[in-house]
């Protein structure tokens, strides 16, 4: 029987153990993520707070009622969204001045189905629920510490007038696949440690 290599077996033991580690990683993550949305879930029952005037958004203020005072609107931002009944539309967020100075506030004052079309509104005291501006950066991005800080957002219980209202921000669409991420790691690992078994006994009856 041909002797085991050892430089090939201590990569791949490696390799595999860096798997392993990330699964176990991940699991970690599952179990932090599931804390989080079980606070955010929570947060829905407390007391309306004062708005956050930067981003990162605290876990403790993310979901909570608030209100804010748009005094007059800046600009118009158009994202994709949906009603609370799940029809789909485009967000009409309204990039508001707050006073001479500062971060401003956004507020998602509702959809509609036209994505051209031009909101009336021009500022007032906004009531919702605090959420997070849309995020377009991408997965690589985040993974490697690159994302934006998000800014604080109000989603208005009522609409600006000629808008539907937007689905309020909901703790149960929180994604949480980190568990899913675990199982693909560990697979990764057996598939890497099968594969090397077979190479192994091919190497030996050569």
């Amino acid at each position: 029987m041909k002797r085991i290599p050892v430089i090939p077996t201590i990569v791949v033991a490696i390799a595999v153990a860096i798997m392993a580690g990330l699964g176990v990683w991940q699991l970690q993550r599952a179990t932090w993520k599931d804390a989080l949305i079980a606070q955010y879930q929570s947060n829905l029952a407390k007391p309306p707070m004062a708005f956050p005037k930067l981003g990162p958004v605290a876990p403790d203020a993310m979901f909570r009622k608030s209100s804010a005072t748009c005094l007059s609107v800046v600009k118009w931002r158009v994202e994709a969204g949906q009603t609370p009944t799940g029809q789909p539309g485009y967000r009409q967020i309204a990039e508001c001045r707050t006073g001479a100075e500062g971060p401003g506030l956004l507020a998602d004052m509702g959809l509609t189905a036209d994505p051209k079309f031009a909101p009336k509104w021009t500022g007032g005291t906004v009531d919702g629920l605090i959420t997070t501006e849309p995020n377009h950066s991408s997965v690589i991005a985040a993974a490697f510490g690159k994302a934006p800080v998000l800014r604080p957002m109000l989603v208005a219980d009522v609409p600006a007038p000629g808008l539907a209202a937007s689905a309020p921000p909901n703790p149960e669409n929180v994604p949480n696949n980190h568990r899913a991420y675990a199982v693909q790691w560990f697979i990764f690992a057996a598939i890497a440690l099968v594969i090397y078994g077979l190479a192994l006994r091919k190497r030996s009856n050569a």
